[in-house]
């Protein structure tokens, strides 16, 4: 194996590191605050306000129905104007973020349904807000669950972002495409699998290690 190589493998497995990192951050800072929404709003929640859960459920499910392929041409334009360019690392983080927000919403939401309604009844008895059920029952209650969510959206995510690599977002995706697809050098297609299948499996093991600490906790 080349130096060249190995430096190609290093760089790619870093941005796709970024690009993970990054839309997976924003997934949990937009698809968390969604789901609290879609949770308050149903009937017998915080602030039951069924017709707008309805619709916004209706905005999620119909952003997680398009293909991320679509997404990522049709988000060019916005991407350019908030990035400068839809090319490269930084371009393929917004359309990755936004896929990633409703998916991550709707992992949340089940998560945080599943909290027992038992524990938020008896903190409304005591005189707990609205906020204070959030803060101090629903996540707290909900976390093992979020972060095994949160562990399946990165994975989606790495999955997502070597796609991406097919419009030169950068990653091990367009590695494997520029330097092994195009140029039938099956050596780089290789390496490149095996460093995903690593990626992917230290990020499930980190995630089930921190959701079985939280689950004993």
């Amino acid at each position: 194996m080349s130096r060249l190589i190995i430096d190609l493998i290093a760089r790619a497995t870093w941005e796709t590191t970024i690009m993970v990192a990054c839309s997976g951050l924003l997934a949990v800072l937009g698809g968390l605050p969604l789901a609290l929404l879609m949770v308050a709003m149903r009937r017998g929640g915080l602030m039951p306000c069924p017709p707008p859960a309805r619709l916004l459920g209706l905005v999620v499910d119909i952003l997680r129905a398009i293909p991320f392929i679509i997404l990522l041409v049709i988000l060019i334009p916005v991407t350019r104007m908030i990035v400068g360019t839809s090319l490269g690392t930084a371009a393929a983080i917004v359309p990755l973020s936004l896929a990633a927000i409703p998916y991550f919403a709707r992992i949340a939401e089940v998560s945080l349904r599943a909290v027992d309604p038992n524990l938020v009844d008896a903190v409304r008895t005591m005189g707990g807000t609205r906020w204070m059920i959030v803060r101090h029952v629903l996540i707290p209650e909900a976390l093992p669950g979020l972060v095994a969510g949160f562990t399946v959206t990165l994975i989606t995510l790495t999955g997502a972002s070597a796609m991406a690599g097919a419009v030169g977002a950068g990653g091990l995706g367009d590695l494997a495409i520029r330097y092994g697809y195009q140029r039938f050098n099956t050596q780089v297609m290789s390496l490149v699998v095996v460093v995903l299948i690593v990626f992917v499996a230290i990020i499930q093991a980190a995630g089930n290690a921190l959701s079985n600490h939280l689950r004993h906790d």
